[in-house]
């Protein structure tokens, strides 16, 4: 190949210097430089052992490097259709962006999707619908034992750390939930100044790696817990057992991005490898999570305590509700990640391919909440792809009581899709930690579009209620989402999908969920083995 190479190279160069001479003398020099550049280029990709297709096709083969770097933007740009992107198709990402900017979004001539498509879902309106109130409802998250119950709004920002997200994109967020008066989740990275610059409520994430509240040997810290809810700010507290990017594994923060800032707000040495767990060291069964629950609930103050997880084993979250009857306390919410979430960057075997999709994992919580007689202690948060008014909608009727979006919060304050958040490359300043890169993000601006989007979304989803006749959250019920299920036939998600009753699974467990009912132990995440 190499003799292939130079025979062409020769070839080339007797032609270059031919047309060279005849222009002049610095033509003649620019193509010297150029073809000793491509000789240098070609020699060593025949020689290296790396990449085979540059040992076969020097310096050709590269253009296969270039076209592939190119792809993503071309697919994106020029080939994909309005409603066909992943994981956001076109048409939401330009309505986030629209509402952002305060345009009203709307499209003309009619719908681009195959309403006619097996899997296609609709809401039910009616011939009567009624006025829309003059105020979005809220949703009161306190259950018997929180003394200081919050009012959340239907759509708030889910969580994002320090160290995903730039400073600047935590400034604009939380200045964005003060203006629009929703809560903002931290993310399991720490409580920064960068969250309460704002002013906004905010939910702090506690992980397994207890990042802000710590102790030297990684393992919770009650002193250090005390002093940092006790910011006003603080509205409510999250327990991270899981999320739907990555279910099941932990993480780690290389030491080249443990900065002395990121190790001050985590607890963390400096340029040291951070590492959060996979599982939490404070708890190791149902009955000591809920333990674990009822002491944060005490040292916040009564502060609402929850915790987020993606459904993986439903024994696993009937185990829990077991716990709760047992210990006689509860969560005050808990937030359901859908498999489909995916701020955090994480193998591509756990994207696909681990975890519940958000409808099913909601209606799994739902319903052995209700099943067990807690569902009205304790409220449910839905996050998961929550873009657009009808998402919300279709949450709290599969059983969600309020909704949680991170991407479509980031796309609010400039996030073009890029899919670069695990590189540092962000080309926007929001998911990197480049000073140069963060500074392009205006915060007073992105701050003004959060609230807008946020305002505008909330608001089409009241309407979309109002439409269907429904004047209180309570009335939206599974009869009103309907599913096409072949050609000829749709059905609703009642007919579609089991809804207990009270107390059903306590009293009479149904068919369906006997098993997993009696295999549930509220001492071992691990199910009861069946004596035989």
């Amino acid at each position: 190949m190499l003799r292939f190479f130079l025979i062409g190279f020769l070839a080339t160069a007797t032609i270059a210097v031919g047309v060279a001479a005849s222009i002049g003398s610095w033509a003649w020099w620019v193509l010297v430089v150029l073809l000793a550049a491509l000789l240098v280029v070609g020699v060593y990709d025949v020689i290296q052992t790396r990449h085979s297709i540059l040992r076969n096709y020097p310096v050709l083969g590269h253009m296969r490097f270039l076209l592939e770097s190119l792809r993503p933007e071309l697919q994106q740009y020029f080939i994909e259709r309005n409603f066909d992107g992943r994981p956001y198709d076109r048409d939401t990402r330009t309505m986030i962006y629209e509402r952002a900017k305060g345009i009203h979004g709307e499209l003309s001539f009619g719908t681009e999707r195959d309403i006619e498509e097996v899997g296609y879902e609709y809401l039910v309106h009616s011939i009567a619908p009624v006025p829309e109130p003059a105020e979005p409802p809220r949703v009161l998250i306190g259950g018997p034992d929180c003394t200081r119950p919050y009012s959340i709004s239907l759509l708030n920002v889910s969580a994002m750390s320090f160290g995903a997200l730039s400073a600047n994109a935590l400034r604009a967020l939380n200045r964005g939930a003060a203006l629009g008066d929703f809560a903002h989740d931290t993310g399991e990275g720490g409580l920064t100044p960068y969250h309460l610059e704002g002013g906004g409520d905010l939910v702090w994430e506690i992980g397994s790696g207890y990042f802000g509240t710590r102790t030297s040997e990684g393992r919770f810290d009650p002193v250090r817990f005390t002093e940092q809810v006790a910011h006003e700010q603080i509205k409510a507290v999250s327990i991270k057992l899981s999320q739907g990017a990555k279910p099941g594994i932990g993480g780690v923060l290389p030491a080249a991005k443990v900065s002395a800032e990121i190790a001050e707000f985590r607890g963390v040495p400096a340029h040291e490898k951070c590492i959060s767990p996979s599982a939490h060291s404070a708890f190791s069964t149902p009955r000591e999570l809920i333990r674990f629950v009822a002491q944060l609930r005490e040292l916040s103050g009564g502060k609402p305590i929850g915790f987020k997880l993606c459904v993986g084993s439903r024994i696993e979250v009937l185990a829990i509700c077991k716990a709760m009857i047992t210990e006689g306390t509860a969560p005050d919410f808990i937030i359901v990640d859908g498999a489909e979430g995916g701020t955090a960057a994480a193998p591509l075997e756990y994207e696909d391919h681990v975890g519940l999709p958000l409808t099913d994992g909601l209606m799994i919580v739902h319903n052995a909440l209700v099943g067990t007689g807690l569902r009205d202690k304790i409220k449910i948060g839905a996050s998961g792809k929550v873009a657009v008014g009808n998402d919300i909608v279709k949450r709290l009727i599969q059983g969600a009581d309020f909704t949680s979006a991170a991407r479509a919060m980031m796309m609010a304050i400039g996030c073009i899709q890029a899919q670069r958040c695990h590189t540092n490359l962000c080309p926007v300043g929001v998911a990197t930690q480049d000073p140069r890169r963060a500074r392009a993000l205006d915060v007073p601006d992105k701050s003004e579009r959060v609230f807008k989007y946020h305002q505008a979304t909330v608001a089409q989803a009241v309407q979309i209620m109002a439409s269907m006749g429904i004047s209180d959250l309570s009335e939206l019920t599974p009869q009103l989402l309907r599913k096409k299920v072949s050609p000829t036939e749709q059905r609703s998600f009642a007919e579609l999908y089991e809804w207990l009753v009270p107390e059903q699974l306590v009293k009479e467990p149904p068919a369906n969920w006997a098993g997993d009912w009696a295999a549930a132990d509220p001492d071992s995440f691990r199910p009861r083995v069946a004596v035989i």
